[in-house]
């Protein structure tokens, strides 16, 4: 029996270059037909064009595609670029006020289904433990200590849920004690399997039946694989640990494989191969989709042993994501409004009034 790239693209969610669907994006989506797609501040212009935008790709794919946005709140907002940017983690957990989480998960969640998005790719559950540190993590993190990350998160995650938006707890196994931002190399985490169960896991273990896929981060963990390999691409960290310890039965999806803690030491097509044989079911390609066909060929080409497992989740999920709702524009000016009042709600009176950035510098703030 022949394969086609199709066979590969199921397994990838590709990031697009622009605001509309140009022809060479609609090629690479007729040849490979991805799962999905992931969105960032740069394929926003205005409500009605990001909506239209959803809408072309989706009339593209033969299958209820994946819509996946990092939505966290704060810094990490993509849809502050058409409209109020919402508190952080950190300004909710400093707050204290789970109500206003739970708001922020619920508003979060309407705003997603009036664009047609269904995935969220949030919330963080590392640690807040050093806002200082060059690990990506500054304002992202619900709290200090596993107790108040899983519970700030759970609240996040009601919310989200009861909108029907599918939710992805990140990064696994953590960049709380990373010394290297990984979207430019890779950290090395001299951390035991003891400290780990005892620190950072921790909100992962209280959310596991919470949320429905898990982002893997890239991080060499030599205490849980002494091969060296990151832990995106490590079978020991993902199919060891995960599916067959902890027997978590959701999605599990790499972090973006063109971060530079991958690019430096990988081509696509080899990570992509060490990705899904690791056990991922669905590698993120952000940046530069057009190494989709690429990548897409060689998971093509990979047994069914391999697959399969993954073909079958991501059905499972495909069929929970839900239907997008009729756009309303006034709909979301009063969306965006609530969103207003909760910053405000959330934030001291000092940081509410503080700006936030301008739209040619939140186009900039790409890489998480």
């Amino acid at each position: 029996m022949s394969l086609s790239l199709a066979d590969g693209g199921k397994f990838l969610i590709l990031g697009i270059p622009g605001q509309e669907v140009d022809s060479t994006t609609r090629e690479l989506v007729a040849a490979i037909r991805p799962s999905g797609f992931i969105f960032f501040s740069r394929n926003l212009r205005s409500p009605e064009q990001f909506r239209a935008l959803l809408d072309e790709l989706r009339r593209l794919l033969p299958f209820p595609p994946f819509f996946a946005m990092d939505q966290e709140g704060g810094r990490v907002s993509r849809l502050r670029q058409i409209g109020n940017e919402p508190p952080s983690a950190r300004d909710l957990w400093e707050r204290g006020d789970l109500s206003l989480v739970q708001r922020h998960g619920t508003l979060t969640g309407r705003l997603f289904r009036l664009f047609g998005l269904n995935w969220n790719l949030a919330p963080v559950l590392d640690l807040g433990v050093d806002e200082e540190a060059d690990n990506s993590l500054r304002n992202r993190c619900y709290g200090r200590s596993p107790a108040e990350v899983s519970r700030f998160a759970a609240a996040f995650l009601e919310g989200m849920r009861a909108e029907g938006i599918l939710s992805c707890g990140k990064h696994f196994p953590g960049y709380t004690f990373a010394r290297v931002d990984p979207h430019e190399a890779l950290p090395v985490l001299e951390r035991t399997r003891a400290q780990l169960e005892a620190e950072e896991w921790q909100p992962f273990r209280d959310l596991l039946p919470d949320c429905d896929s898990l982002m893997i981060g890239h991080v060499r963990c030599p205490n849980l694989d002494p091969s060296g390999l990151p832990s995106s691409l490590s079978p020991a960290v993902v199919e060891g640990i995960l599916r067959q310890e902890w027997r978590y039965p959701g999605l599990l999806v790499t972090d973006d494989l063109d971060m530079g803690a991958i690019t430096t030491l990988y081509s696509l097509p080899d990570a992509a191969e060490l990705a899904l044989r690791a056990g991922n079911d669905l590698l993120l390609v952000c940046h530069r989709p057009q190494l989709g066909v690429e990548a897409a060929e060689r998971l093509a080409g990979l047994p069914d042993s391999v697959r399969a497992a993954a073909e079958r989740r991501i059905e499972i999920y495909r069929r929970r994501l839900a239907s997008p709702i009729p756009f309303s524009l006034e709909r979301f000016v009063d969306l965006d409004a609530r969103v207003g009042r909760l910053r405000a709600d959330s934030l001291s009176p000092e940081k509410a009034s503080r700006p936030t950035l301008d739209r040619a510098k939140r186009s900039a703030v790409e890489t998480f």
